[in-house]
């Protein structure tokens, strides 16, 4: 039975707050570069590795919907790990990894904000940057889940008419004459069928995203009809998007002017005849790095709370600001970690780091559809074909095999604190247990 007196999360988020919150979340900043990275390892084809990244981000996305509408609790991942695995360490690791990718992520997006994009408006410091960065979006979150939504539909709309530029200017200048199509069907120099897949899980990166929205399921309205409606919708509206985008960049540009650019959409525009003010759309750029960063820190948050509320992490972090309602303690405690590691990491070992992490997680939450196929709740859920979360497995397992040593070294290093920090807090616990006998 629910303690009536208990302060609880507020259901402020409708279906289409829904909808733009995983839609900035998933577009990021990522696809700002995406092109130049894809046309390098896919020539002209890039299009391909955004419809194969697109079908394994929408495999993965069909456990989450299952599950987030069967359980609608604050903690995603780590909820659905302890339901199906019943280890509290196994469930504990997978809320740990994500809160690991959630907090490196928001650390990599303070880097990237205080980059190349603010050095076209102003030069200053990462060291300086990234901090205040993240005090002015831990401010934001501190507000509500409400107002960091609402302020997100705003930035969003922001990134992605950066984004419809670029796809309206390409349009009409191959409707003009310029650029040549024939360029979608060229492929790579060097083994065409690896080249794509290895493009493949580049472009996997820029749909991750998603997986957040899971971490605020006890603030949306209607779960059941609306989570599946706006997870789906949003990845699909993303993949369009990208797809737009690797056409008219792969048309305008060759793939080694592409791959060469640090600033891909702004030579694609060049490309087209329209001159863009370099200011300007690195002005876009960096709301969109802001947007993902605002998204990542109230997943963060949201599930640090959820993991404390499930015993899983100290009480503390479940402590909620008084009216607001806004779980303060873990919006501290998660952007001081990303602050440290904005200041002393590198921008690209961050991001595989989040890359590594969110497979473990992946592979965690389409197992844990296979496992809670037969659990049975009280209310009406989403449901996937039991393939589903098998060809999730599948992908997850494929994208793991890409990556680097350096990353698994240090992914396996910090799964490693984790381990410790479940130790010290089991220990802890039973020694609360015999003082409280």
């Amino acid at each position: 039975m629910a303690d009536a007196g208990k302060v609880t999360l507020r259901r402020g988020i409708t279906g289409g707050l829904l909808f733009v919150f995983i839609l900035g979340d998933v577009l990021g900043a990522g696809v700002y570069a995406l092109m130049g990275e894809l046309a390098g390892e896919a020539g002209g084809m890039t299009w391909v590795p955004v419809l194969i990244a697109l079908g394994m981000a929408l495999l993965t996305a069909g456990s989450y919907a299952e599950l987030v509408t069967k359980y609608p609790k604050a903690g995603g991942a780590a909820v659905f790990a302890k339901r199906a695995y019943r280890r509290p360490i196994v469930a504990f690791l997978v809320g740990y990894c994500m809160l690991c990718a959630g907090i490196v992520s928001v650390a990599g997006l303070a880097v990237a904000f205080a980059g190349d994009y603010l050095t076209e408006l102003v030069a200053l410091p990462v060291a300086l940057v990234a901090p205040v960065f993240l005090l002015l979006i831990a401010a934001v979150n501190l507000r509500g889940i409400k107002e960091s939504v609402g302020s997100n539909v705003v930035m969003t709309a922001i990134e992605v008419s950066g984004l419809v530029l670029v796809v309206v200017v390409s349009a009409v200048a191959l409707a003009g004459g310029l650029g040549d199509l024939g360029r979608l069907t060229e492929p790579p120099v060097d083994g065409p069928v690896f080249a794509l897949l290895g493009a493949a899980l580049l472009a996997f990166y820029s749909f991750v995203g998603f997986e957040t929205s899971a971490n605020v399921a006890e603030e949306v309205k209607d779960i059941s009809k609306v989570y599946p409606r706006a997870l789906f919708g949003s990845l699909a509206a993303a993949g369009a998007i990208y797809l737009l985008i690797a056409v008219g960049s792969s048309s305008l540009l060759a793939p080694e002017e592409l791959s060469d650019s640090s600033a891909p959409l702004l030579d694609v525009l060049g490309a087209s005849g329209v001159q863009i003010p370099g200011w300007l759309f690195a002005l876009v750029a960096l709301v969109a790095i802001a947007n993902g960063a605002l998204l990542t820190s109230i997943m963060s948050s949201r599930l640090a709370y959820g993991m404390a509320e499930q015993r899983l992490l100290p009480a503390v972090l479940a402590r909620l600001l008084p009216g607001r309602r806004t779980p303060w303690v873990a919006i501290a405690v998660t952007t001081g970690l990303s602050a440290v590691l904005a200041v002393f990491g590198t921008l690209q070992l961050l991001a595989e780091t989040v890359v590594l992490f969110l497979l473990v997680v992946f592979l965690s939450t389409n197992g844990a559809a296979l496992v809670l196929r037969k659990d049975r709740v009280e209310h009406e859920h989403f449901r996937v074909p039991v393939v589903i979360p098998v060809l999730g497995i599948v992908s997850c397992v494929v994208l793991a095999t890409q990556q680097a040593l350096p990353v698994w070294t240090l992914g396996g290093a910090l799964l490693v604190v984790g381990v410790l920090i479940y130790l010290l807090m089991r220990r802890a616990g039973r020694q609360d247990a015999v003082s409280a006998a």
